[in-house]
């Protein structure tokens, strides 16, 4: 059952982060990534050059860029590995046969918390196209990922913010579960409560080493509802790379939310509700207090005998309650 939290995060209007300007003083950006059904990848880039305007380009069979947009590049793509064999005999009979299940793309550029909203009214012209969110088909697990850039490079802020995430993450599935298909597939498995563990104890003293080697020693996979391979990669390529044997698909300095999913049938797509969520986490993270009795909280919960994971969401919801995050 939802918590009673959960109606104070606006669903319509978009909170700031509780640092919202890198260290060298730039606003923080965050990019986008919309999967969904039901519209084809030639439709949706007509979609996006109306609203931000530029000019459609074909990379590959089902690979497109809009360049020149008043936002810069905006890249669309069928999301399958198939794509890279469409010109095989037969590869494009099989790729039409797998968009009831397999989403397209739309990949945005990063963009200043202000621009969000504009995103939100993108996806409303996206479903009114046609486009299907991830509550709209059996089979679907469509995600809506945010790509928010860190604030600094720094043990001080990565760290605190992996930490909260890391606590919070069965309440924040509590509170908006993910569509059941999302649960049974890998793509947002939870994190293992090995690394809650870790981080919860630990975390505390770690530096960025400690950190991305800890990281890469429990999570060397990108499913996950926080994907820090990126950041990772990152922070220390050589060590991302020597334990991954490949790169994490690029480094970059920004946390890979994938926890939220495209739910077409809320405000703006659910645009507002997933970065509203993100800034609790960050919220938590500002406050060390709160932080630090999650941690002994949780030690408490794993060292108990009879506590379930299921058990944890109710214990995160009793110490936010008083702590009123959602006010800022």
């Amino acid at each position: 059952m939802p918590d009673r939290i959960t109606p104070h995060v606006p669903e319509e209007t978009f909170w700031e982060l509780p640092r919202p300007r890198r260290a060298d003083g730039a606003a923080r950006r965050a990019g986008v990534e919309i999967e969904f059904a039901g519209l084809h990848e030639d439709t949706a880039a007509a979609l996006v050059r109306d609203r931000w305007g530029g000019r459609v380009e074909r990379l590959a069979a089902h690979h497109l860029s809009v360049a020149g947009t008043e936002i810069g590049e905006v890249r669309i793509e069928l999301d399958t590995a198939l794509r890279r064999y469409s010109d095989a005999p037969l590869a494009g009979s099989a790729i039409e046969l797998s968009r009831s299940v397999v989403p397209v793309e739309v990949i945005l550029p990063p963009l200043e918390p202000l621009m969000l909203d504009e995103v939100a009214h993108f996806m409303q012209a996206l479903h009114d196209a046609g486009a299907q969110g991830s509550n709209e088909g059996t089979f679907y697990a469509f995600g809506l990922h945010l790509n928010i850039e860190i604030a600094a490079a720094e043990a001080g802020f990565v760290v605190p913010v992996a930490r909260a995430f890391a606590l919070m993450e069965d309440w924040l599935r509590r509170i908006d579960p993910p569509d059941r298909m999302r649960r049974i597939l890998p793509f947002v498995d939870p994190y293992p409560r090995s690394w809650v563990d870790a981080i919860a104890a630990e975390g505390g003293n770690w530096s960025l080493r400690d950190f991305a080697s800890h990281y890469l020693h429990h999570n060397p996979t990108r499913n996950r509802g926080l994907d820090l391979l990126p950041l990772v990669e990152y922070l220390y390529a050589d060590m991302a790379r020597a334990t991954l044997k490949s790169s994490a698909k690029g480094g970059r300095p920004a946390w890979h939310y994938r926890l939220p999913e495209a739910r077409f049938d809320r405000a703006g797509g659910g645009v507002a509700a997933a970065w509203n969520r993100w800034c609790l986490v960050e919220r938590v993270a500002a406050r060390r207090d709160l932080l630090a009795g999650l941690a002994a909280e949780w030690a408490a919960h794993r060292g108990a005998a009879t506590t379930l994971r299921s058990d944890w969401a109710p214990v995160v919801a009793r110490l936010l309650r008083p702590a009123r995050i959602w006010q800022g």
